[in-house]
């Protein structure tokens, strides 16, 4: 038997949820019982947010971009392996 439950969400969150229930093929109400479904059964909650570099990576990343656009410590492609060694041997 089905029975109906009403939540109180944001209104721009629940057209997203609308959306991307129709952009998948299923009604919203499969969505959200999907999801009660898989936490119940896995006994968790997943929340995940997007991933943020460290600081330290978005300089490291930064120096390696500028050293791209300048051609700085960047080797030739090779097309065999004794190419390879005589290109460090030469360094």
């Amino acid at each position: 038997m089905k029975t109906v439950l009403t939540v109180k969400i944001d209104r721009a969150l629940k057209k997203q949820a609308q959306t991307f229930a129709e952009e998948v093929g299923l009604p919203l109400s499969t969505v959200v019982a999907g999801s009660l479904k898989e936490s119940i059964e896995k006994k968790e909650i997943r929340f995940s947010a997007p991933y943020q570099m460290s600081v330290k990576l978005e300089r490291h990343l930064a120096k390696v971009e500028k050293d791209l656009k300048t051609g700085k410590n960047i080797s030739p492609a090779f097309s065999d392996p004794q190419e390879a060694i005589r290109y460090l041997r030469s360094q």
